[in-house]
């Protein structure tokens, strides 16, 4: 079989988890995870994405795609890749919200737009925007959209730009995984994320930037009774707990993932 053998050109380089990326590749170029024998194009395809995991790149920008609360998502260099610690914002809000019909929601930040797409995908009847900085990020927004076939609406803005936010009113959700990584974090990457854009992942000397200029900037988007929802570096609970505080919101909570660490932290807009 030939996963064994590509596997260890993986295992010689120091990549963990060979067996699943080799498996993930072989299913990308031929459509079945395991095989006695490729034709020599797919062999030398699979040797192509071998190369180019060797040299550090993600396999996920190898891929062209990534999965993402159960959808495909296109992503590629230039837009931060989907992880599954993000799924525990889109459960927040669809624990809220499962049962509201007529939703406005805007997801700043967006990238990919996957959260975007998943909360539109589970409440159809929601008008979900995003909004991001990036030009290609935005591309993959509208393509995986269109793959999805949902009826989104994207928008290139500087979320940490006051005018930005002034042509959006009125909205039940304002979402967001902003940049939150600090400069001594962004010092410290591991060599996969340093391919992802450190526009996508850093948040200032503290982290804070985003959860800051965000909150102040864009409450007057939200309706009052709003939820503005966030997902959070593991230490930084408490910091965006004051942020919200600071703005006068309400209810605010701090929610852990599985590994018991805080991820998500919300708030109500009653002003």
């Amino acid at each position: 079989m030939v996963n064994g053998r590509f596997s260890r050109l993986l295992e010689d380089s120091g990549i963990p988890d060979a067996d699943f990326e080799i498996t993930c590749m072989l299913e990308q170029v031929t459509g079945m995870r395991y095989l006695q024998t490729l034709t020599p194009e797919q062999e030398q395809t699979v040797l192509s994405m071998i190369q180019r995991r060797i040299k550090g790149e993600p396999l996920q920008y190898i891929l062209g795609e990534w999965e993402f609360y159960g959808m495909k998502i296109f992503i590629g260099e230039g837009v931060l890749i989907p992880r599954p610690d993000t799924e525990l914002l889109v459960d927040t809000v669809l624990n809220l919200f499962r049962n509201k019909s007529g939703l406005k929601i805007l997801d700043l930040c967006t990238g990919s737009g996957c959260i975007a797409l998943a909360l539109k995908r589970h409440l159809p009847d929601a008008h979900v925007s995003g909004i991001d900085i990036s030009e290609t990020a935005l591309s993959y927004a509208r393509k995986n959209a269109g793959y999805h076939h949902l009826d989104m609406h994207f928008h290139h803005a500087d979320v940490l730009n006051p005018a930005s936010a002034e042509q959006f009113r009125d909205y039940d959700i304002i979402i967001s995984n902003p940049p939150y990584l600090t400069a001594s974090e962004m010092a410290d990457l591991q060599s996969e994320v340093r391919h992802e854009p450190a526009l996508a992942l850093y948040g200032g000397t503290d982290g804070m930037n985003f959860y800051q200029h965000i909150t102040s900037i864009w409450k007057t988007a939200l309706q009052s009774g709003g939820l503005l929802a966030y997902e959070i570096g593991w230490k930084q609970a408490r910091s965006v707990r004051e942020v919200l505080a600071s703005n006068h919101f309400h209810d605010i909570h701090i929610i852990q993932d599985l590994e018991h660490r805080d991820r998500v932290v919300t708030g109500i807009k009653n002003f």
